[in-house]
């Protein structure tokens, strides 16, 4: 029997979020041809079913979470958008998301669909992946999950999260990959024209590096300065004196302002930095690790297994330009 695969939207949710994995599901059948049944049934649900506007302004229909009594689902995916920080006071929606949540065999989200899936209570005691952008929200709004801002996407147990938008499409191919197989799997990112499956490790890029390190303009120029001295050894003292104030001042001021330690901005662009040269250059890694500040290999082996999962020889093996 094909597996029913139900994707949570909610109104102005974010339409790819919700068509990306959606499509990674029918893609699987359109490929299977007339080689067999379909591996999946996928729809699209909402709490009350019907038209859904999304964020931007295309209406999608839907089946409503009622429709799903007695049926047997395997996953239930939560979309995500900026309709969902609203949809999570919606008592109604959580508890039927609560309710499903043990009938079903995997729990899925996407982007900010993390949030509906925390307000039921499900993400508690786990690691949870999401948007760059909401991050600390999310943390700071559920303090008992554990939000890791850079993977695309992280499994704990039964449970899978993503990053935003097109993360969603790894996390379904991740999720096919499961069912169907690795080379299934590679066979439907070559039919979407996606690039070829990225690991959940992978970081968000410099997206969010970006934002969360730059998250107030009052250090746009220490960032600079800091990208332009890595090789140096880069304490707070120095820091403070290129930002005109007490190291003991700019720590408070900075990590207030920019949500981190200046130590954690310092790793946070060490690794940008080292991630960059292993995906453009055949540079030794003992050679990276002495331009950007890490010292020697073992510690930046360290900062790439701690802040992405993998090693920087299998980072450069995944991600290097041919």
């Amino acid at each position: 029997m094909p597996r029913k695969i139900a994707v949570l939207a909610v109104t102005d949710g974010h339409l790819l979020d919700i068509s990306g994995p959606f499509q990674c599901f029918a893609s699987a059948n359109e490929l299977q041809g007339a080689k067999g049944a379909p591996p999946y049934e996928p729809l699209v649900v909402s709490r009350d079913g019907g038209a859904l506007r999304t964020s931007g302004g295309l209406v999608v229909l839907t089946q409503a979470l009622a429709d799903l009594d007695g049926v047997e689902l395997d996953t239930l995916i939560v979309a995500g958008g900026i309709g969902t920080r609203r949809a999570m006071h919606d008592d109604t929606l959580v508890q039927a998301i609560r309710d499903l949540a043990p009938k079903v065999r995997r729990l899925a989200s996407v982007c900010t669909g993390a949030y509906l899936l925390a307000k039921a209570g499900l993400l508690d005691g786990r690691r949870v992946a999401t948007h760059w952008w909401a991050a600390d929200d999310l943390q700071r709004r559920f303090p008992k999950i554990e939000v890791v801002p850079e993977p695309i996407f992280i499994r704990d147990g039964g449970i899978w999260t993503s990053a935003g938008v097109t993360a969603g499409i790894d996390l379904s191919l991740a999720l096919i990959q499961d069912d169907l197989g690795h080379d299934k799997a590679m066979l439907i990112a070559r039919h979407l024209v996606v690039f070829l499956k990225r690991p959940g490790g992978q970081a968000q890029f410099s997206a969010a590096l970006e934002a969360q390190i730059a998250a107030d303009q009052d250090f746009a120029g220490l960032h600079a300065w800091v990208r332009e001295h890595l090789a140096e050894e880069i304490k707070v003292e120095r820091l403070a004196e290129q930002a005109g104030m007490s190291a003991r001042t700019f720590a408070r001021a900075y990590a207030a302002k920019a949500g981190r330690t200046p130590a954690r901005m310092v790793e946070a662009l060490r690794l940008e930095a080292a991630r960059r040269a292993l995906e453009a250059t055949d540079r030794p890694l003992k050679r990276i690790a002495l331009d950007f500040g890490f010292g020697d290999e073992e510690r930046m082996r360290r900062t790439f297994q701690r802040r992405l999962g993998v090693c920087p020889l299998d980072y450069r093996a995944r991600f290097a330009a041919e």
